[in-house]
């Protein structure tokens, strides 16, 4: 469909909590395939709503980015079939265990990355575009973008979890970001 500009860190929709869906309408569909579309010219693994400006409780996943064995359970129709991606709507989290610490980015903060401790297993329950459950459970990187992307939903943001030392080390970049989305 079309590939939408991504909201940088500093513009106030990324601290906003998304509303959730009540309806599939045409505009949600559209939606969708533009964040498909966005995720993947911008090479993205994962894409939450309010990243482009839509503060409804819906992200992405890039399937196909991810080993299968970081997938323990999967169900529902819109995951027959190996799917290259998955469109989740009103997102809960169900089940976390678990820790990992690894390196993670953002496409609303380009090229900061920094260590973030997440939960080593994630389980999420949705439903999918036609209103059909589905539920997904993942480890590692998968677990790591599944609450990565409901973080987004929240209004809490990869930044929200580092260390006082790190975020202060981090500072001047920051406020680069913040100043430049201002700016636009």
């Amino acid at each position: 469909m079309a590939v939408r500009p991504i909201r940088i860190y500093g513009d106030p929709v990324l601290r906003e909590k998304a509303r959730p869906v009540e309806e599939t309408t045409a505009a949600l569909r559209r939606l969708a395939e533009d964040m498909v579309d966005t995720m993947i010219e911008a090479e993205g693994i994962g894409l939450a709503a309010p990243q482009v400006g839509e503060t409804v409780r819906m992200y992405v996943v890039n399937l196909a980015a991810m080993r299968p064995e970081l997938f323990l359970d999967r169900g529902g129709p819109s995951l027959e079939g190996d799917p290259d991606h998955l469109v989740l709507v009103n997102p809960r989290v169900v089940k976390q265990e678990g820790e990992q610490t690894g390196e993670e980015g953002c496409l609303s903060f380009p090229e900061l990355y920094d260590k973030v401790t997440r939960p080593d297993v994630v389980r999420v329950e949705a439903t999918d575009l036609d209103g059909r459950p589905l539920e997904i459970e993942g480890c590692g990187l998968l677990a790591r973008v599944l609450i990565h992307e409901f973080d987004h939903l929240e209004g809490v943001l990869f930044i929200d979890h580092l260390s006082k030392f790190r975020f202060q080390f981090l500072r001047n970049r920051l406020k680069k970001l913040k100043a430049d989305s201002q700016a636009d």
